[in-house]
């Protein structure tokens, strides 16, 4: 990209955030003198609601983090990608390895104080699959597909069965992420009830949800394997990421998510709050999309070619995207595995190269100095300078002769649903959330070419077959090099252009104690106030 253009694009961006600051800082320093935190509620700011408060038609993190909350897991995800119990001691394989059988702690309880038993696991699994619900979150939409499921059965008052097709390393950490339901409360409920009305199981309960404002939760004291820290905490919905930097300055919030990088110094000088951040694990990518609806049309037809989709890897400058909008170093992926292959070297910007790609596939400039046409979609709000990197990406694809018109729109009422039916696009720029504890994890976005994940409906046949075997391998070193053999098809048939793992800012205030993690969950267990660690 030309220097004058990407600096000139960033001062307007600058201009524009500095105007969000001062309007914010104006309207919120009389909230605080009228409404100070209180000290035993934690108010966390994030860029998007709850999606729904049905757990099985939630696919954001941002929506994860509250759904933790309100619903027990089988099994914990440590920071450091340790699969450890929580409502469950454990679990076993049986020989064959199309079953895992999980032992359920005793005493647990729902938020009525009704006992939950296996029973309950049992019908939170068969629910998500029902057919008749038409479920799409993450547990149906991405770990089922990727898992082979076939179903689950109760085996005893505190043993619950999952069948699946086939034994994978997988298996326990996706199945961990299953929120676990009460029946005698789900079971009547209609779809839209269970969209709006949660019964909780976790270690918080609903108070109050105001669409695209807040979300209130209370500790529920009769979840039995820990205590919430505090007695209330409160998510908002602030889109505007320079609103959320004032109102976290303001110490009108305790935690806010994705401060942009052009504020860290006004937060770490507030005196109230500091900016900590991570090297995330979420993938940041620009995706094609192969659907037939968009084949039909000149720039749909380009990206077919994978001789086209190699050369736009060496259009875009992904370095310079990092340092100058992310304002934080990083090297650019090789893939959709955050535990990739350490041999594997990523696509170097080298625009004159994809010039010569695209002129040898037979897309040379026209008159107009125009190849072909394209138009990228992407959200803006929902990810780290979302907008001005898709700006970017688009201007990087113009300067090598593909005319990119960009599309940015509201994440969850547009752009979300838009790439879950495989409409977004012909290009698209999301992040799909990682793990450190399984690459397959990472892999299974493209279980099946219609899985919901699979937002491109990317398909390749010898990738699929190594996916597939993956299900009857139970050595690992023999599991990681089908793995790279999987990345490496991944990188030569390029259907993403890859950018980056999306580093993450997060505005901490000082009336609490708290560490991020990579993988984006704001684990509220874990947010320790001040006051007990005997500061003021």
């Amino acid at each position: 990209m030309r220097p004058t253009i990407l600096f000139c694009l960033l001062a307007a961006v600058l201009l524009f955030v500095w105007i969000g600051i001062h309007h914010a800082r104006r309207g919120v320093v009389q909230a605080k003198s009228g409404s100070p935190l209180a000290k035993d509620t934690l108010t966390i700011a994030q860029s998007a609601d709850m999606e729904s408060m049905d757990p099985d038609n939630l696919n954001s993190l941002s929506s994860m983090n509250i759904a933790d909350l309100l619903w027990g897991r089988l099994m914990t995800i440590t920071p450091e990608g340790a699969i450890l119990p929580s409502m469950a001691y454990g679990y076993k394989w049986n020989d064959a390895g199309t079953e895992i059988t999980f032992d359920i702690k005793p005493g647990l309880t729902c938020e009525d104080g009704g006992p939950l038993t296996a029973e309950d696991v049992v019908y939170t699994f068969n629910r998500a699959a029902d057919p008749q619900l038409a479920l799409y979150g993450h547990l149906p939409g991405f770990v089922y597909s990727a898992i082979g499921f076939v179903g689950a059965r109760q085996d005893g008052p505190l043993k619950a069965t999952v069948l699946v097709k086939g034994y994978s390393s997988q298996v326990p950490g996706m199945l961990s992420m299953a929120q676990i339901l009460c029946k005698k409360n789900y079971a009547k409920m209609s779809p839209r009830t269970a969209a709006e009305h949660p019964v909780a199981s976790g270690p918080y309960k609903l108070v109050e949800w105001i669409r695209d404002d807040r979300i209130v939760l209370e500790r529920n004291d009769n979840y039995k394997l820990a205590r919430g820290p505090f007695q209330r905490v409160i998510f908002r919905d602030i889109p505007e990421a320079s609103t959320r930097v004032a109102e976290l300055i303001a110490g009108n919030v305790d935690l806010i998510t994705n401060v942009p990088p052009d504020q860290k110094d006004s937060v770490n000088q507030s005196g109230t709050a500091v900016v900590k951040s991570v090297h995330g694990t979420r993938r940041m990518y620009v995706g094609f999309n192969f659907s037939p609806s968009f084949a039909g049309t000149p720039g749909g037809a380009a990206i077919q070619k994978k001789a086209v989709r190699q050369a736009l890897e060496y259009a875009v400058d992904v370095p310079t995207l990092c340092e100058q909008i992310l304002q934080m170093p990083c090297q650019r992926m090789t893939g959709p595995a955050n535990l990739a292959d350490p041999n594997m070297k990523p696509y170097p910007y080298d625009p004159d190269k994809a010039e010569a790609l695209l002129d040898a596939a037979g897309y040379k400039r026209g008159a107009d100095g125009v190849r072909f046409h394209l138009t990228l979609q992407g959200p803006n709000g929902r990810y780290l300078q979302d907008a001005v990197i898709a700006q970017a990406v688009g201007q990087y694809l113009s300067d090598v002769g593909v005319e990119t018109k960009v599309e940015t729109m509201d994440f969850n009422s547009v752009f979300a649903p838009r790439a879950r039916r495989h409409e977004a696009g012909p290009l698209f720029f999301i992040g799909n959330g990682g793990a450190l504890w399984s690459a397959i994890y990472d892999l299974s976005l493209f279980s099946t070419k219609t899985a919901g994940t699979n937002t491109g409906q990317w398909h390749n046949d010898k990738w699929q077959a190594d996916f597939d075997s993956l299900k009857s391998i139970r050595d690992p070193v023999r599991e990681r090099a089908i793995i790279n053999e999987m990345l490496a098809i991944f990188r030569d048939d390029a259907p993403w252009i890859f950018l980056y793992f999306q580093p993450d800012f997060y505005g901490v205030g000082e009336q609490i104690e708290w560490s991020p993690r990579r993988d984006e969950l704001i684990d509220v267990m874990d947010v320790k106030p001040k006051q007990s660690l005997g500061t003021n």
